[in-house]
C-alpha cells in the first residue's frame, strides 16, 4: 500500500450513502424479491423518475437489447423483455448516470470503469446463455454490472475528500489506482450490505477477486471467467489488478469452448460500440 494511513482513515470515515446507487433501481431490484410483481407494478416504480424511464427504453432498443423489434413505450419494453431484464436495464441506465464527476482524472476512471463494468454485465450474460445456463442470464448481468461497485464508491468518495480539502494527497491515477487495489473489494461488499443487496450479488463483490472459488458456485465463475478475459479485450483499464493468474479453473468447471469464448468476445466488444 503506497498511500497514506491518514487517506486510508478519511475514505472510512466517508457516508456509507455516497451516490452509487439510484433509488429507483433499488426498489425494482428488491421488487424481484416478490413473485407476485406485475408489469404495471415495474411500471409505476421507473415513471417515477423521467430521466432514468427514458434512458431505459433508449438502452431496451440498443443493438444490445432490442434484437428484432422495438419499443415505442416503456410498456412495450417492459413486455417485449420481462421484469427482470428491465430491472437490469434500470440499474444499468442509472449507474451510467452516476459515473461522472467535475474532476477530470475521477471523471476519466469513472468513464472507464463504467465501460467495464457494463462489458462485463453483457459479457456474463452471454456466457451464461452460450454455456448452456440460461436460466442465470439475468442474474449474471447483474453480477457483471455491480462486481466493481466498490471501485465507484471509491472514487465517489476521493473526490468528495479532496474537494472538501480535509487533508493534502495526489489524486492521481497512480493514487487511485493504489486504492483500488487495496480496498475496492471490502469497500463494496460493506456498500452491498449496507444497501441490503441480494446475497447472490454480495458474494460475488466479495469473491471475485478470492484465490479460490467453490466449484458449484457457477455464477461466480462465470463474472471471475469474463472479469479476467476483458483485460485480454482491452476492456478494463485497471489489468494489472486482474486476479486470479489464470482462469484454467474457471473454465474447466463451467465447461467453456471456443465458440463460447469467440462470442463472449464479440458480445463484450459490441457493448461499447
Amino acid at each position: 500500500m503506497s498511500f497514506s494511513i491518514e487517506l486510508r482513515y478519511h475514505i472510512c470515515q466517508q457516508p456509507i450513502d455516497l451516490p452509487v446507487f439510484n433509488p429507483i433501481a433499488l426498489e425494482l431490484l428488491q421488487l424481484l424479491a416478490d413473485p407476485d410483481t406485475e408489469i404495471n407494478d415495474v411500471i409505476k416504480i421507473i415513471n417515477k423518475d423521467q430521466a432514468l424511464s427514458i434512458q431505459i427504453l433508449r438502452m431496451a432498443n440498443s443493438a444490445a437489447y432490442a434484437g428484432r423489434y422495438k419499443s415505442e413505450t416503456l410498456k412495450d419494453a417492459v413486455s417485449r423483455l420481462g421484469v427482470k431484464q428491465i430491472t437490469n436495464l434500470a440499474m444499468a441506465a442509472s449507474q451510467a448516470a452516476l459515473h461522472s464527476s467535475s474532476i477530470p482524472v475521477v471523471n476519466d476512471m469513472m468513464y472507464y470503469l463504467w465501460l467495464h463494468s457494463h462489458a462485463c454485465a453483457i459479457g456474463c450474460r452471454s456466457l451464461a446463455n452460450s454455456i448452456g445456463h440460461r436460466e442465470l442470464a439475468d442474474q449474471a448481468y447483474l453480477a457483471g454490472l455491480l462486481h466493481d461497485i466498490g471501485k465507484l464508491y471509491l472514487l465517489k468518495a476521493m473526490e468528495q475528500i479532496h474537494l472538501a480539502g480535509e487533508i493534502k494527497f495526489e489524486l492521481d491515477r497512480e493514487t487511485l489506482l493504489d486504492v483500488f487495489s487495496s480496498m475496492h473489494v471490502e469497500q463494496g461488499f460493506r456498500i452491498m450490505y449496507h444497501w441490503d443487496i441480494p446475497p447472490v450479488y454480495s458474494s460475488i463483490v466479495a469473491n471475485h477477486h478470492a484465490d479460490h472459488f467453490h466449484p458449484h458456485d457457477t455464477l461466480l465463475a462465470i463474472v471471475r471467467l469474463v472479469n479476467y478475459m476483458s483485460m485480454h479485450y482491452e476492456l478494463n483499464s485497471f489489468p494489472r489488478f486482474v486476479q486470479p493468474r489464470d482462469v484454467d479453473p474457471e473454465i474447466s468447471v463451467l465447461h467453456v469452448n471456443e465458440e463460447s469464448l469467440e462470442q463472449l468476445e464479440v458480445d463484450m466488444r459490441a457493448s461499447c460500440a
